[in-house]
């Protein structure tokens, strides 16, 4: 029988070990996460006729499943395992996900966007239940001083994977699309069965992670709710967190929605534009994780927020353009940005929460801000589902004519519809929870204005080093380059093809 008991001591090799399958357990639960998640997910509920509220109600359930954590903190106060119990919930987070896929791969006519709805409750809210015994296992785990070095590199890993992954799944759903319709919807099927069970290979490696023994106190559900509420600054933190993840669910779950409806994109281009923003995350986390380890994660959440802000607005230019190239090349310059951004974003939210909450209280402090944060998520997209129904016949049009005796010509400067007014709306309430998070102290913390002087001058000096090694180890081509300036004729006699 498998061993899940902690143990009072961990050794540097169980540390090491420990962090090691803590990388192959996350790549596995990327696998899962790839297949039934994200546009994929979105995709299957449009062929199953779902509305926008529903679209937005599937977008809070991971939020809303977020009730469940006040039931690890009593699983982990009676028994102190930590690892049981997120093996346990991880398994039965897992079921539901080959559940779906068997109904419908085998029982079509029964599968809904109900069913869908309902299973996936179940499926986030066991993995809610995992995933705070699991934040609050990996905090006594991971050594604090790499704790951002060690996420970015796993992220780092589990982005990678998702970038491979996503476009060959995303190109293989539209070949059947276009040539095999009748077997979209057994090629969904297909994916949870083989997310689910990749998901329970990443449970076996999850339950072979050492656990280092925790201490709770004695104290009741109500007192451990209310201590951090006491702790003014995690408050301040916390409402940071809600403010943000509320203005953000109000326009971020239908990007999906808009270019698969408004804009008529094809599964395979938005996959495209999410690994260009997977890149571009997969480029800048370890770099962010570097800094958030090296000056705060409240200074790097300074730089970064405001550039997703800008990028949501951005979506409100979307559309305007009636060439396919100019909208698509936009997208790609938005996704690149927010791929960047929401790398430093969720890496320093994630740290920042650890990082202030007490070492005895830490599963008390994380179950809070979880559980408070869980229902503006919720909450967010469910207006924003509404909105979009809302705003479906409105419509707002900013345009420059210009007439003359030879041309007449009309300019379209911002074209506003039901989607592009969930996206200002959103930016607006980001913008302004910003005034929050200047509030938050963190130990460490640095003005971010030195910060993106240091960042600016690092990759200086890395461009000069680049420039330089180049030149050092081309010098002979900048050399023959001269001569045939000079010689034009003898050098092209003389000097061989360059290949």
């Amino acid at each position: 029988m498998m061993n899940l008991q902690p143990k009072e001591i961990l050794t540097e090799e169980d540390v090491q070990c420990g962090m090691r399958l803590g990388v192959r357990e996350g790549l596995a639960t990327e696998t899962m996460t790839v297949l039934t998640s994200g546009a994929f997910l979105t995709a299957l509920s449009l062929l199953l006729g779902a509305s926008n509220l529903q679209i937005g109600l599937i977008a809070a359930l991971p939020a809303f499943s977020n009730i469940s954590q006040f039931l690890t903190i009593l699983l982990v106060k009676r028994y102190n395992n930590r690892r049981a119990i997120s093996v346990l919930f991880s398994v039965l987070a897992r079921i539901p996900i080959v559940v779906i896929g068997i109904i419908a791969l085998f029982f079509p006519n029964s599968i809904s966007v109900q069913f869908i709805i309902l299973f996936l409750f179940f499926n986030f809210f066991f993995a809610s239940m995992a995933g705070l015994s699991w934040n609050a296992w990996m905090k006594d785990l991971i050594p604090e001083k790499i704790m951002g070095t060690y996420f970015s590199r796993r992220s780092s890993y589990q982005q990678t994977l998702n970038v491979c992954m996503s476009l060959m799944t995303a190109l293989g759903i539209d070949y059947i699309k276009h040539h095999y319709p009748e077997l979209e919807l057994d090629s969904y099927g297909s994916m949870f069965v083989l997310g689910g069970c990749i998901g329970m290979i990443g449970v076996f490696l999850l339950s072979r992670i050492p656990e280092p023994q925790s201490f709770l106190g004695e104290e009741t559900i109500f007192k451990l709710f209310i201590l951090p509420l006491k702790d003014n600054n995690f408050l301040r933190l916390l409402v940071f967190n809600s403010f943000w993840v509320f203005s953000l669910s109000i326009a971020t779950p239908f990007f999906t929605v808009f270019l698969l409806q408004h804009m008529n994109y094809s599964i395979s281009y938005i996959i495209t534009l999410t690994i260009i923003s997977q890149l571009c995350s997969i480029a800048t986390i370890r770099s962010w994780g570097i800094f958030a380890d090296r000056y705060s994660n409240k200074t790097i959440l300074s730089i970064c927020a405001p550039i997703y802000i800008i990028c949501i607005g951005a979506w409100s230019f979307v559309g305007i353009y009636t060439e396919f190239i100019s909208n698509f090349a936009l997208l790609i310059v938005i996704y690149a940005l927010m791929g960047a951004a929401t790398a430093g974003i969720n890496l320093s939210l994630t740290n920042i929460g650890l990082k202030l909450a007490p070492r005895k209280e830490a599963i008390a402090y994380l179950s809070v801000k979880n559980t408070i944060t869980a229902i503006f998520s919720f909450i967010g997209p469910l207006i924003g589902g509404f909105l979009a129904d809302y705003f479906t016949n409105r419509h707002l049009n900013i345009r420059i004519e210009w007439t003359s005796p030879n041309m007449d010509k009309v300019f379209r400067l911002l074209s506003l519809n039901q989607w592009n007014f969930l996206f200002i709306i959103g930016a607006v309430l980001a913008l302004i929870s910003l005034e929050f998070l200047v509030r938050v102290k963190e130990v460490g913390e640095v003005e971010k204005n030195l910060v993106v002087k240091i960042m600016r001058s690092s990759i200086r000096n890395n461009l000069k080093d680049y420039f330089v090694l180049g030149n050092m180890l081309n010098w002979h081509n900048h050399l023959l380059a001269i001569i045939r300036k000079k010689r034009p004729e003898t050098a092209q006699n003389e000097i061989p093809k360059q290949i």
